[in-house]
């Protein structure tokens, strides 16, 4: 075989190695894709059949047993903020999974668009009404966690703001990073109910922090690491899919599929422990 022949080959060699780890990629992250659209549909089924089932049955104090100062009796205006954050928080969780579906952005354009426009508008005033609860309602938890909460709400309207100037540039490429970005910080509250569940579950009960406060490094790591890790993927991801190696892609993909594990153990303690004892 000549020298030019052997290059051929390891060229050939070499393009199939890269597709074949572009594709793992791809597989793994649409794997968590899935799993992750499911996990948060039902936490959103959660938040309405149980905030909303004691709603309409004018039992606004059981929301009390669940989120703490939830509901507060004579406070109009704070708890008209509460209400509309559960609401919000039920739409953007719906609407993130209808984004994240291929056939809906190819087949029906027009729907992404107003979809997306209602999802930011959405996301944006539920950031606002978790600062207002966060510091004037007594939320759980000490100042460490609150600021953690301030900085990922400060994140949903930066990222939001970025994928909505992309898209009306018509800058799709950017657009497509940003919204991902904000569907992961969006989804923060839902990132930490399953990484607190994995965690208690993994160490046979609370580990790192006390229970009855709510306070403690373990809930202060939790609470900056439910925006932080995933973003950190997706950034490790985004890299390899635009110009990794193939050594590089099937890192990543092992990381991603890492990762899908572990948000399948915890939506399943999550779902066993937390949301279906209340549906």
């Amino acid at each position: 075989m000549s020298s030019i022949d052997l290059a051929v080959a390891r060229g050939a060699h070499t393009a199939r190695r890269e597709r074949a780890a572009a594709a793992t990629l791809h597989a793994t992250a649409a794997a968590w894709t899935c799993v992750a659209v499911f996990g948060q549909l039902l936490f959103a089924a959660y938040v309405a059949g149980f905030y909303g089932r004691a709603a309409l049955a004018g039992d606004y104090a059981a929301w009390n047993r669940v989120l703490p100062h939830g509901y507060v009796a004579g406070d109009a205006a704070g708890n008209t903020v509460v209400a509309l954050h559960l609401a919000f928080a039920v739409a953007i969780l719906v609407g993130g999974a209808l984004q994240l579906v291929p056939v809906i952005r190819r087949r029906w354009p027009r729907a992404h668009r107003w979809n997306g426009r209602v999802y930011l508008t959405s996301a944006a005033i539920m950031s606002v009404g978790g600062l207002v609860m966060v510091w004037t309602r007594g939320a759980v938890g000490d100042v460490s966690q609150h600021v953690a909460i301030s900085v990922n709400a400060l994140l949903i309207l930066g990222c939001g703001a970025m994928a909505w100037r992309h898209a009306v540039a018509r800058r799709i490429d950017a657009h497509r990073r940003w919204a991902l970005r904000l569907y992961l910080v969006v989804g923060g509250v839902w990132f930490f109910r399953i990484s607190l569940m994995l965690w208690i579950v993994a160490n046979q009960g609370p580990a790192g922090f006390d229970p009855k406060t709510f306070t403690g490094p373990a809930l202060t790591i939790l609470a900056f690491a439910q925006y932080a890790v995933p973003l950190t993927v997706l950034e490790l991801y985004l890299r390899a899919q635009r110009c990794g190696s193939a050594a590089s892609r099937y890192a990543v993909a092992a990381l991603v599929g890492a990762a899908t594990l572990a948000t399948v153990a915890g939506v399943g303690a999550a779902a066993v422990v937390l949301w279906l004892p209340r549906l």
